[in-house]
């Protein structure tokens, strides 16, 4: 499925998607949220992720009045200082491609969603890790291991204490330094995994895939069954890692600003 959908494929896959594009809203909560129609306008002033600074349109034919839906949310998004940005998933329409297309807006951060059921991935065998309760601690962890600007501290410790799900916070440590890090939150049968990163030094010695399979069964002892993760599509070394845990694509997403943004 390309970055919009096709209208065979879209039709048969918009439940799936609506669910696991509400359950990312859910796992990892914007600031701010306002609604135009089914356009779903989510800003964040303490992190610039374009995921949670983004239009994201959640019907395919709520497409009237384009230009004057896009000039609105530009000014809701400068309020912000932010960059006008929509973020297109199946459930987005052709129309608002055309649009953009028709406009030379540019394309950004071509995205995968992937999932996986727990019951096929090797959990059973990973390490028993109980996760911190310290957010302070992980968030250190996690900046050292992202190698995060300590601007954006306040930001990242705003959504991870946002989040209303049981979230588990996993860091994988030799001697109190952090090789990896994991979020993973479990939201009824879902576990969602966000900020999944390996130290520069540390990357290629199955450190991430310790990390995240721990979170993994954490999360299946607590009664998930489908997990779930978002990737950027040419992050080769992070697809390899997930596909060789089982993880599968199912449908795609991109980003789109206006010229100069």
């Amino acid at each position: 499925m390309n970055s919009s959908g096709s209208d065979s494929e879209a039709a048969v896959q918009l439940p799936l998607v609506r669910r696991f594009e509400a359950a990312g809203f859910r796992a990892w909560p914007a600031a701010s949220v306002q609604y135009d129609g089914t356009w779903v306008v989510r800003l964040n002033a303490g992190h610039p992720a374009k995921r949670l600074n983004s239009v994201n349109p959640l019907d395919p034919g709520d497409v009237h009045d384009i230009p004057g839906r896009v000039e609105r949310a530009s000014r809701w998004f400068a309020a912000y200082g932010r960059a006008l940005t929509f973020r297109l998933s199946p459930l987005s329409g052709q129309a608002l491609t055309e649009y953009f297309d028709a406009m030379n807006w540019q394309t950004l951060s071509p995205s995968l969603v992937m999932r996986a059921n727990l019951e096929d991935l090797p959990v059973d065998s990973a390490i028993l890790q109980i996760p911190m309760k310290d957010i302070g601690r992980f968030i250190n962890a996690a900046m050292e291991v992202h190698a995060i600007s300590a601007e954006l501290r306040p930001g990242l410790t705003e959504i991870i204490s946002s989040i209303n799900a049981e979230a588990g916070l996993f860091v994988l440590e030799d001697e109190g330094v952090p090789l990896a890090t994991a979020v993973c939150v479990h939201d009824g049968d879902l576990a969602g995994l966000f900020e999944i990163a390996t130290g520069p030094r540390e990357r290629g010695k199955g450190y991430g895939r310790r990390v995240v399979l721990s979170a993994l069964r954490w999360a299946r002892l607590r009664g998930a069954r489908q997990a779930w993760l978002q990737v950027e599509a040419d992050n080769a070394p992070a697809l390899h890692l997930y596909r060789s845990i089982g993880f599968q694509e199912i449908y795609s997403y991109h980003y789109r600003r206006p010229p100069g943004a």
